[in-house]
C-alpha cells in the first residue's frame, strides 16, 4: 500500500512539473463575481451535498429544477420518465412540457403521469399555454384544468406566456386578451398553485412587477440566453418568409437582468409583494452561474435548465445522472468556498 501511495505521489509531482506552464492563468481571466474564501468550508462528501431547501412548500435535496420542455411526442414521454427518475434520485423539482395534447388524446396519459416515479414529496407541475387558458376561461371549462392537475397528482399548473412564439408559429394561437388579464382571472377560479413562465425571452421590469403583485406560487424567468422559441418557430416555417422579422428573436431580458429587477421590486413592495418565489431559468450556463444568480436574488428560489437536460437525456440515463451529480458537486463547492460580491 505504501509503495502504491509513493508511486501516486511521484506521478502527481511529475504531472505538476509537466503541466505547470499549461496551467497558468492570467489576471484578466479572473471571475470577478465572487470572493474566494478558502478558510471556512469543507469538501462535500460524495452523495451528501448539504443542499437541502424548501421550495413551494416541499422539501428538495438541491435547488435545481428540471425546466418544462416539449410534450406530446413519443420521445418526450421517454425523456419525461428519465427526467423523473433522475429528479427522484437527487430530489429535484420538475415542470412538465405542455399538457395540451391530453385534452385531445388521453392515450398519451402515461407520457405525463410521472408522480409514481417522482414520489409524493417533490414539487411537480403540469403546464398549459396562456392561449389555452384564455380559451378555457371563455368556455367556462376551468374544471378541465382542475381535473388534469388532480389526475396527474401535480402540485399545480405552470402557465407559459409566449406571445411572440404564437405569432410566428405556423397555425399559432392569437391572444384576444392580455396575458395579465387572463392569468388574473384564472387565479380567481383555480384552486391549485400557479406558476407563470416565459419561454425564452424573459419578462421586462413592468411585467415582472405586475406578476410579483399577483398571488402566484412562483415566477419562472424563462429568460433570454437559452432556447428561444420565437426563433425556433421562424425556423420551422416552410411557408412564410420571416426574414424581415428576424430581429424579434433577439428581443428579451437575461436572467442576470431579471434577478436585479426582481430584487428591486421585492424591496420596493415589501409586504405588498404577493409572489416571493422564483425559478431562475434561461441561459443558466452551469452550477456556478446558478449559484451566483440565486445568491444575488436572495429570495426563495431555485435555478433551472432545459437544453442541458434534453441533451443529456438523449444520451441516456448514465450521462444524465452524471450531469446532475456534477451540477450538485459544483453547487456544494460554491456554497463552501465562494461568496458573491455586492
Amino acid at each position: 500500500m505504501q509503495n502504491k501511495d509513493n508511486q501516486s505521489l511521484k506521478t502527481r509531482k511529475s504531472d505538476h512539473l509537466d503541466l505547470a506552464q499549461k496551467a497558468q492563468t492570467f489576471s484578466h481571466s479572473i471571475d470577478s463575481r465572487f470572493d474566494f474564501e478558502p478558510l471556512f468550508g469543507t469538501h462535500p462528501e460524495d452523495g451528501r451535498f448539504g443542499l437541502e431547501t424548501e421550495f413551494l412548500g416541499k422539501k428538495m435535496k438541491a435547488p435545481l429544477w428540471i425546466s418544462s420542455m416539449t410534450g406530446g411526442t413519443k420521445e418526450a414521454g421517454e425523456l419525461n420518465r428519465l427526467w423523473a427518475e433522475v429528479a427522484s434520485e437527487f430530489g429535484l423539482g420538475l415542470g412538465l412540457g405542455s399538457c395540451r395534447i391530453l385534452f385531445d388524446d388521453p392515450s398519451r396519459w402515461s407520457d405525463f403521469d410521472l408522480r409514481p416515479i417522482l414520489g409524493e414529496e417533490l414539487p411537480f407541475y403540469a403546464n398549459l399555454g396562456v392561449a389555452q387558458i384564455e380559451s378555457i376561461l371563455e368556455k367556462s371549462e376551468v374544471n378541465k384544468v382542475e381535473d388534469l392537475v388532480g389526475r396527474l397528482r401535480a402540485d399545480g399548473l405552470i402557465i407559459h406566456i409566449n406571445p411572440l412564439q404564437e405569432w410566428f408559429q405556423p397555425g399559432g394561437d392569437r391572444f384576444k386578451r392580455s396575458p395579465l388579464d387572463t392569468v388574473t382571472e384564472f387565479l380567481d377560479t383555480f384552486s391549485h398553485n400557479v406558476i407563470v413562465k416565459e419561454v425564452g425571452q424573459g419578462f421586462g421590469p413592468r411585467s415582472l412587477e405586475a406578476l410579483i403583485k399577483l398571488p402566484l406560487a412562483a415566477i419562472d424567468f424563462g429568460a433570454f440566453g437559452g432556447t428561444n422559441f420565437t426563433k425556433l418557430e421562424m425556423m420551422r416555417s416552410k411557408v412564410t418568409d420571416f426574414s424581415s422579422f428576424s430581429n424579434f428573436s433577439y428581443v428579451g431580458h437575461t436572467a442576470d437582468e431579471m434577478v436585479i429587477w426582481a430584487r428591486q421590486v421585492l424591496d420596493k413592495l415589501g409586504s405588498k409583494a404577493l409572489c416571493k418565489s422564483f425559478i431562475i431559468s434561461g441561459g443558466v450556463k452551469d452550477s456556478l452561474h446558478g449559484f451566483y444568480l440565486m445568491e444575488k436574488l436572495g429570495a426563495s428560489c431555485v435555478y433551472a435548465q432545459a437544453k442541458a437536460f434534453l441533451e443529456k437525456g438523449r444520451e441516456g440515463f448514465p450521462a444524465l445522472r452524471t450531469f446532475v451529480e456534477n451540477q450538485l458537486r459544483g453547487l456544494a463547492l460554491s456554497q463552501a468556498f465562494l461568496r458573491v460580491k455586492n
